[in-house]
């Protein structure tokens, strides 16, 4: 046998030990387990939630989940068009994943409700999840839905009185409302009736697009509204910067419902810990992932609202704060 071929049947033995580890390789893969995926379903943006997916992905490390590691999440973001999230959900659902996350409120949960009967859902809602029918209860959810409640809307009776007993002779509170989400009907009736009980009047503003913010509060000029109080909606905090702004040019003292619009310069804040919401999310979808069941882990309940009050926002106001809120509040930023 000469050099020549026996370079050649060289070669040729080591592609096929090469093709035949490449098959076997191919072979071991195919048997390795496939990671789960959670779908993250939002009605707001990346830009809006970063914060709140870092809380998230706390949560589901308390449970032996890291994406990239163990777990892989696919990302939806309905940057607050609302008629997207059917559509989105349906995507998530179609490739599918193991869990489904909706976030950004109850438009969310309902139309990832309405997208599958079958596949785990954990969502966040500001409203009470048994009225909207979400869930059987809060204790046994049933079916295949649980997750957690801000319990914003049932709060509208203490925000009226947060603002009742900071300008205690105002007679007129402007709402302003987001006409898309569903949740609006519940929250504007809560609101009517806890201004009624203090003696003042509610006019309600509409809006769902940053145009309809400028033209709602070039509305509330007219109005002579004493305050303002901002729905719970996904929407408005996307707008904080905007809402900010804008109450300040109108000087307006403003209410809204996360510490964020606060802490970007409003006056006063009333809400859940959104960050902690995001954190059980995160926890529930790794329950789920190791074989809990949705329809027996109870629906989460805040179980404290945080008051924040900028005293910078008020001294250009031109307001003077109750010692007693003062009193109250978790915190003031001076």
């Amino acid at each position: 046998m000469n050099a020549a071929t026996d370079g050649i049947r060289r070669r040729a033995f080591m592609t096929l030990v090469a093709g035949t580890l490449g098959a076997w390789s191919l072979a071991a893969r195919a048997l390795e387990p496939r990671m789960p995926v959670i779908g993250f379903l939002s009605s707001r943006s990346i830009d809006a939630d970063a914060q709140l997916v870092v809380a998230f992905h706390q949560g589901l490390a308390e449970s032996g989940f890291v994406e990239g590691r163990n777990v892989t999440v696919e990302y939806r973001w309905a940057h607050g068009q609302y008629a997207r999230l059917p559509t989105l959900a349906a995507e998530l659902v179609s490739k599918p994943v193991a869990v489904l996350v909706s976030t950004g409120g109850t438009v969310s949960a309902r139309a990832a409700k309405a997208s599958t009967k079958n596949i785990p859902i954990v969502f966040t809602t500001a409203d009470d999840p048994v009225k909207v029918g979400l869930v059987d209860s809060l204790s046994r959810p049933g079916g295949n839905v649980t997750g957690i409640t801000a319990s914003f809307i049932e709060s509208a009776s203490k925000r009226i009185g947060l603002l009742h007993e900071l300008l205690p002779k105002a007679s007129t509170i402007a709402f302003l409302v987001n006409p898309t989400n569903p949740a609006t009907v519940t929250e504007s009736s809560e609101v009517r009736d806890a201004v009624q009980a203090v003696g003042q009047q509610v006019k309600v503003l509409s809006a769902s697009s940053e145009r309809d913010i400028d033209t709602a509060f070039e509305n509330l000029k007219q109005m002579r509204a004493d305050a303002l109080l901002i729905a719970v909606d996904p929407f408005f905090f996307a707008r904080a910067d905007q809402l900010v702004a804008l109450a300040a040019r109108q000087r307006i003292p403003t209410l809204y419902f996360r510490r964020e619009f606060a802490v970007a310069g409003g006056l006063m804040a009333y809400g859940s810990n959104f960050a902690k919401l995001f954190h059980i999310v995160g926890v529930y979808a790794g329950r789920i992932l190791k074989g809990a069941k949705p329809g027996e882990l109870p629906v989460q309940q805040p179980t404290k609202f945080d008051l924040v009050i900028n005293l910078r926002t008020a001294k250009a106001l031109d307001l003077e704060i109750p010692a007693t809120l003062l009193a109250r509040a978790d915190e003031v930023i001076e």
